[in-house]
């Protein structure tokens, strides 16, 4: 199994209503694209000063199952409408689970 975790910090442009705009539409990512085994994604709970804003996990079966959702076409949409553009940094990892 493949685990695919990001953490995302937006700019000061993306206020509280983009915030949630942008978690609705990672959030329904599932429905959209698929291929995934689990997903969850979600705001950084404030616990510490200096985390990321949002931090989404998702698990594929396999290496081959996350490069399909990572190149279907509505998850590069939902990059390209919702995240790049109030996006101050993002840092990803893959990893064998």
């Amino acid at each position: 199994m493949l685990r695919h975790v990001v953490l995302f910090t937006w700019s000061d442009a993306a206020d509280e209503e983009r915030r949630a705009t942008t978690l609705a539409a990672l959030r329904r990512l599932p429905e959209e694209v698929g291929g995934m085994t689990s997903f969850a994604v979600g705001p950084d709970a404030g616990l510490r000063e200096g985390n990321a804003h949002t931090a989404l996990v998702a698990d594929f079966p396999d290496a081959a199952a996350w490069r399909r959702y990572a190149e279907h076409p509505v998850h590069l949409r939902v990059i390209e409408e919702h995240v790049t553009p109030w996006l101050a940094t993002r840092t990803a990892v893959q990893y064998e689970v």
